[in-house]
């Protein structure tokens, strides 16, 4: 009797090794007419370095711009060293929040609405990064995105890239929303990469549903979640205070021509319409 070696899976298959990995396209856009899939990535930060494994799964979903949104005290140049010397392109756009956090009465940060004002400014304050983000997903190949968590700044930049697209609210929140199921695991690495060793213990602090990382910076509760709503709150804030995704990334001086290539690269594919016989 011979024995058949075992079926390769097919390189998609292949599993990533990143927290919080996923193609939003998947869960904003479910009939598949906004946005194609396979295009748009987004991941927590590494944990820890990428390896091998983690490079030959990229690969295989055909990533080839990676878009690191942390900032400089975050990142570490070995954290994709190993995808950089793959042909990983590697742009670092930080939307670092420190200047932000600092100013920021913790008690002031609890509920979804707080988010996604919070994200509002966190955008406004930072509009170089925003531009070199969405221009850099525009090359060729699929984009992955990422910050610390795959959460904050990873969520605002994907929903306009979505909302660019055309997926509806509803589908860019629900794919915000679906962090919050990895949020656990998110926490504990970060715990053991960084030090921040409440972060996962909101309910530590019953009076204030705050919790206090090492160097005691208190972390306000709505940084603990993922609420659909923060997200909806931010795309309505860029929609009130600049009129849409499209004159938000204008002013922040994303060109007109890399929008549109966005939009062309995101398109979905349309099935061809046979031709009507000669003579009709």
């Amino acid at each position: 009797m011979t024995t058949r070696p075992p079926t390769a899976p097919h390189p998609r298959e292949v599993p990533v090794p990143l927290l919080n990995f996923r193609d939003p396209a998947l869960t904003a856009d479910s009939h598949r007419n906004r946005i194609r899939p396979g295009i748009l990535f987004r991941s927590a930060q590494p944990f820890p370095a990428a390896d091998q494994d983690t490079v030959r799964a990229l690969l295989a979903r055909d990533i080839r711009t990676i878009v690191d949104l942390r900032g400089g005290a975050e990142r570490s140049d070995a954290d994709w060293a190993a995808a950089e010397e793959a042909g990983i392109r590697v742009r670092w756009a930080p939307l670092d929040a420190t200047a932000e956090m600092a100013t920021i009465d913790p008690r002031s940060l609890r509920t979804a609405d707080d988010l996604g004002r919070f994200y509002l400014t966190l955008a406004e304050s930072s509009p170089g990064a925003v531009a070199d983000a969405v221009t850099a997903v525009t090359a060729p190949g699929a984009a992955l995105v990422h910050c610390a968590a795959g959460k904050d700044r990873t969520g605002l930049i994907t929903a306009l890239l979505l909302d660019l697209a055309g997926v509806p609210a509803d589908g860019i929140a629900d794919d915000y929303a679906r962090t919050a199921e990895a949020l656990p695991r998110i926490f504990s690495a970060l715990a053991g990469a960084a030090g921040l060793g409440a972060l996962n213990a909101k309910d530590a602090a019953a009076n204030t549903g705050s919790v206090t990382a090492h160097g005691g910076q208190e972390i306000p509760p709505a940084l603990l979640e993922a609420p659909a709503g923060a997200i909806r709150a931010f795309m309505d804030g860029i929609r009130t205070r600049h009129g849409g995704t499209e004159r938000f990334l204008h002013g922040c001086g994303v060109d007109p021509a890399a929008i549109a290539s966005f939009r062309s690269k995101a398109a979905p594919a349309r099935e061809s319409v046979p031709a009507a016989p000669s003579g009709l």
